[in-house]
């Protein structure tokens, strides 16, 4: 008996033994599969995520230069009737005359630069401009690029402080806001930018972007890191601080003009010229608006992107590479969005000032009575030559 229930005993043992083993294994099968399907699910993400990039490169490849001729072309028209005769005495024209040029360097040193590298590559049957990755060319073009940046936000800004003390300290505007002034404020904010951009001709250089590859207009390898500081404060610059200060003073310029409507008799003579300053002050809230829409996606994108890269640290490098192709795409629209940035004013202009289309017409307008004054004065000495050729021939 002894026997028997020894041999009982061992059987339930490796009974017992054989079922641990099989659910070991079935364990093991199971994080496998789990892994599988989660690599799966990584792998065809990842192709979705391509799919993304190739449509966010195409809208980038193909808006941009659409952008870019419909900003020139309008901020030249700012330009000129900016300069006209009713409005160029006022102050808040010399703000928008020095924002239609702004824009318009940052347009052709930044946008189209830019462009040239990024957007030409992709095109079909792309090409590589070797002109913008020449010594001398490639440092003008990054330090014009950068400083037309950091003007143009500027100047919304200084705009901004130009209408909040016009609405909401008229008797101060008198005082530090003549024309003199103006051309003061405007040449310290471009003096400004041109020395806090000074770093960017001087970290850069033609380089390899990468071992062994092809030498490139770009930051010098031993200065990465400061370059890469930099850039970040130069995004601070331009973004957060403009932000700030634009949202803070256009709600006190809001509240302003709603307690001095309500202040107001049904008797007040109201001139054409407040009108005009009125204009300026819905043009200029336009504006803010747009230039904080226009900016804030690729800000953000732009953040997130730097976050994950200096961040996160021991993540699985799929899973990784996977984030930073999706976020990859993302910038190239929200880098389309925010160009639209430097062209978009003159549709503000046309759609919120009545006296901006005013003399927008008026401008066409002479234009037109001028080529038909020329026109007709070439057939009027036509004319005259003709009969005396007549009489010449006789």
């Amino acid at each position: 008996m002894p026997n028997v229930n020894n041999n009982v005993i061992e059987d339930g043992k490796s009974n017992i033994s054989s079922q641990c083993c099989l659910a070991n294994e079935s364990n093991g099968l199971l994080k496998l599969l789990g892994t599988f399907l989660e690599r799966n699910s990584t792998l065809s993400s990842v192709d979705s995520d391509s799919r993304l990039l190739t449509i966010s490169q195409y809208i980038y490849v193909f808006f941009t230069p659409l952008i870019l001729s419909l900003g020139i072309i309008g901020n030249i028209l700012s330009l000129s009737v900016f300069l006209s005769k009713k409005l160029r005495h006022l102050s808040a024209s010399h703000y928008l005359i020095a924002l239609s040029i702004a824009d318009t360097t940052a347009l052709i040193f930044y946008v189209c630069i830019d462009w040239l590298k990024r957007g030409l590559s992709m095109w079909p049957n792309g090409s590589y401009i070797y002109l913008l990755h020449t010594e001398g060319f490639c440092q003008l073009f990054i330090y014009l690029g950068y400083s037309s940046r950091f003007l143009s936000a500027w100047i919304v800004v200084a705009f901004t402080v130009e209408r909040y003390i016009a609405v909401c300290h008229p008797f101060q505007r008198y005082r530090y806001y003549t024309r003199r002034s103006t051309r003061r404020i405007l040449l310290l904010v471009v003096i400004s930018s041109l020395i806090f951009n000074l770093h960017k001709p001087i970290l850069s250089g033609i380089h390899e972007a990468t071992k062994g590859g092809p030498k490139i207009c770009t930051v010098h390898p031993n200065f990465n890191i400061i370059s890469f500081v930099l850039d970040n404060v130069f995004a601070f610059f331009i973004t957060l601080v403009p932000f700030t200060v634009i949202t803070i003073l256009n709600s006190l310029i809001i509240r302003c003009l709603l307690r001095r409507n309500r202040k107001r008799n049904h008797n007040t003579v109201i001139t054409e010229e407040n009108v005009i300053r009125l204009e300026f002050t819905l043009i200029l809230l336009v504006i803010s608006f747009f230039f904080i829409a226009l900016n804030l996606p690729f800000f953000v994108v732009w953040c997130i992107q730097f976050s994950k890269a200096v961040l996160i640290t021991n993540v699985d490098f799929i899973r990784m590479a996977v984030d930073f192709e999706f976020l990859k795409s993302i910038l190239f629209i929200t880098r389309t969005i925010f160009y639209m940035n430097y062209c978009v004013n003159f549709f503000l202009y046309s759609f919120t000032g009545a006296y901006f289309r005013k003399e927008l017409s008026a401008l066409f307008i002479c234009k037109r009575n001028s080529l038909n004054r020329r026109s007709s004065s070439i057939v009027r000495t036509t004319a005259v030559s003709c009969r005396s050729m007549q009489s010449s021939w006789v």
